[in-house]
């Protein structure tokens, strides 16, 4: 174990982009993840690096497509709003094949909403993150040592399965300090990057970075490629944890800030003699559905915590082919669930007051 640093989630984000040999940061500065922008503002020219304050999102992740078209490794972050500004340019990185990490860190909506956290773009991030038939792999940590270790994983997933990865964050986890070792992680095997557009002195032929097919048996055959790697991606790539599951009656899903008070609840509830596990998935996709389902042939039914009014609990359903019943219960607006509001709902679920 390396030096323990006590940093922002935001910060941690930044410093592990960096370590991690992102020399190229193109953002604009919106609440609650602006920390990040000024971190690389300060830290890139100093470590060879470039950070640039764009004059909007669109102008900022069109950079990051420019930047990830010449193998690079490139990052982006916004909260909310600002990421959907962006989804356009993220379409055309998706129909490009190109790698880079996009930060999300969650504020309340819609429209503006607030600054306070929120979890209401997941449908947004794992399902319309832009048009067409596409995706983007979606990374949900829930600590700030897990950002920053995600932050690297983030990099080399997207290399190697060329295509963009979102580290789906939330306001509190980008505000928290908490202690951070950035150790060094096992090294994945990156492919090369024979597809980019660099200079290469006459020595192969010109690359052309292109999301445009005019003929349509062409795209078909192409976007029928691309789903074949979000296959492989599927098999091998799916992270999640369990947490007092083996025997549970009553198993709480939940992701990112809202799993650790999910998981106070499932002790309390253990206290109480009521049999609570709960299911994290780290990988919001791809989803681990192969892990829920199996968790259906025991438990009895499922409870959906998130922040936001069940954006979930669709996916959760898919999951366990609808085995078991799946409730929900969020907070919603920049509203933060209590553990004893949680505890209430397994007491009240695992009684069979539905």
């Amino acid at each position: 174990m390396g030096e323990k640093l006590l940093m922002k989630g935001n910060e941690a984000i930044a410093e592990a982009a960096i370590r991690s040999g992102c020399k190229l940061f193109f953002g604009y500065p919106i609440t609650p993840q602006t920390e990040l922008a000024e971190y690389m503002a300060k830290q890139m020219p100093k470590r060879g690096g470039l950070s640039l304050q764009a004059e909007s999102e669109i102008a900022a992740i069109n950079m990051v497509l420019g930047a990830a078209s010449t193998g690079a490794r490139v990052i982006t972050s916004s909260s909310s709003p600002g990421i959907s500004l962006k989804c356009e340019g993220i379409s055309y990185i998706i129909g490009s094949d190109l790698p880079c990490v996009i930060v999300n860190v969650q504020r309340g909506g819609p429209g503006l909403g607030g600054i306070q956290p929120a979890q209401s773009d997941y449908n947004q991030a794992t399902k319309a993150l832009g048009h067409g038939d596409g995706h983007a792999i979606v990374l949900a940590p829930n600590s700030v040592q897990e950002i920053a270790t995600l932050v690297g994983e983030a990099f080399d997933l997207a290399d190697i399965y060329r295509m963009p990865c979102m580290i789906l964050a939330d306001g509190a986890l980008g505000q928290m300090m908490e202690p951070v070792d950035f150790e060094a992680k096992p090294a994945r095997e990156i492919p090369e990057k024979d597809w980019a557009c660099c200079g290469h002195g006459g020595k192969r032929k010109h690359n052309i970075v292109n999301s445009l097919y005019i003929e349509p048996d062409e795209l078909e055959k192409i976007v029928v490629e691309r789903f074949e790697r979000y296959k492989k991606l599927e098999e091998n790539e799916v992270k999640y944890e369990e947490y007092l599951t083996e025997d549970a009656d009553i198993i709480l899903v939940a992701y990112g800030i809202t799993a650790r008070i999910a998981k106070t609840a499932v002790r309390n509830a253990r206290k109480n003699g009521i049999k609570a596990g709960l299911f994290r998935p780290i990988t919001l996709y791809p989803y681990p559905k192969k892990q829920l389902n199996a968790l259906a042939d025991k438990a009895k039914c499922f409870l959906s915590v998130e922040m936001n009014m069940g954006q979930m609990v669709n996916d959760i359903k898919l999951a366990i082919e609808c085995k078991k019943p799946v409730y929900h219960y969020g907070r919603t607006g920049g509203m933060i669930p209590s553990p004893e509001e949680i505890l209430n709902k397994i007491e009240e679920y695992a009684g069979g007051n539905a």
